[in-house]
């Protein structure tokens, strides 16, 4: 939000489960999940396990959100992952053409994720203006049993948070201000045999494999940055999305999951704002981080209150060059 009220040009965060990106979708800003390895992490008392989590930049333009990852990224030798690579690349011209990308837009995946009426509409209905510049546009659903990488991704998640918080949770005084959800990961975490972590990573490889084939075909996958529009602070969290009731206290999130076990980048774009005024925002996933967005004259939603702020959204590329050392950037 204080990127969004201009009190700070920029910000940095970490994301797991989009904490970079939901954010950026409710405050109409850009937020940006790089690979992993991209930024370096830590400090950290243990730095080789944790690889759902990475640090990323937000800001109000594409050009601020890429100077201030030049800075960010580059190699640290007490972060083994990070990778070998100066950031002033990103330093690099924005602009590119986009005339002939292809994008894959994921929706809903068939009726698999729930949205808050209005969301698809507006990101999906943005689209057309991409189309317009010559991109190919395609809906793509890929086939996974997306409850399987649900289950892989709580059984990674509550491993990676207990070993993490573990510490705190083993000296009573300081576990009483640990909030429940974290009470629940660590418990769940601490509950798990090893073959249940092997497993839910050989699901992630899977999924992995698939969108690494997906990107030989499209540029671009695409899908909403969040599940519902920006909520009232007093709540604690969407208990149902689209009448459907969410199981846990993270479920209304599920669908950031498919970028963040992917391990490719992934940057949320600012979309439209509905007639109530709040915002929403689509996120851009690239094998290479070469995703990017300015200018391209769009609308969608309601005239005069929701206008895409794809007006910024199009030659989606070059900017955020951030190639992996694998095969995702």
């Amino acid at each position: 939000m204080a990127v969004a009220q201009r009190m700070v040009p920029v910000a940095d965060g970490s994301d797991m489960m989009g904490s970079l990106r939901n954010p950026a979708a409710f405050n109409n800003v850009y937020g940006f999940r790089p690979s992993f390895g991209r930024v370096p992490a830590g400090p950290a008392p243990e730095i080789f396990m944790q690889q759902l989590s990475t640090d990323g930049p937000m800001a109000r333009t594409m050009t601020d959100l890429a100077l201030l990852l030049s800075i960010q990224a580059g190699r640290d030798a007490r972060a083994p992952p990070s990778i070998a690579e100066d950031g002033v690349r990103f330093t690099a011209p924005l602009q590119r053409e986009l005339a002939g990308a292809r994008i894959a837009w994921f929706g809903n995946l068939d009726g698999y994720l729930p949205f808050e009426p209005g969301i698809l509409e507006l990101c999906g209905g943005a689209l057309a203006a991409l189309a317009q510049v010559g991109c190919v546009v395609e809906d793509v659903v890929p086939e996974f049993p997306y409850g399987h990488l649900w289950n892989a991704w709580c059984v990674l998640r509550h491993w990676l948070v207990s070993a993490r918080l573990n510490d705190l949770y083993k000296d009573p005084a300081k576990r009483e201000s640990i909030k429940p959800e974290a009470i629940w990961e660590i418990e769940n975490g601490l509950a798990l045999k090893a073959i249940e972590i092997s497993e839910a990573s050989r699901v992630r490889s899977a999924w992995y494999q698939l969108m690494r084939e997906l990107f030989e075909t499209y540029e671009y996958l695409a899908l909403p940055s969040a599940q519902v529009f920006p909520f009232e602070a007093t709540k604690h969290w969407p208990s149902q999305v689209a009448g459907r009731q969410m199981d846990t206290y993270h479920r209304w999130m599920e669908v950031v999951v498919p970028g963040s076990l992917s391990g490719c980048p992934v940057l949320n774009v600012p979309v439209a704002y509905n007639v109530h005024g709040a915002s929403c925002g689509r996120a851009w996933m690239a094998k290479d981080c070469a995703v990017t967005v300015s200018r391209l004259p769009a609308r969608s939603g309601q005239p005069g209150k929701a206008f895409c702020r794809t007006r910024d959204l199009a030659k989606m590329s070059s900017g955020i060059r951030c190639a992996t050392q694998q095969q995702h950037g």
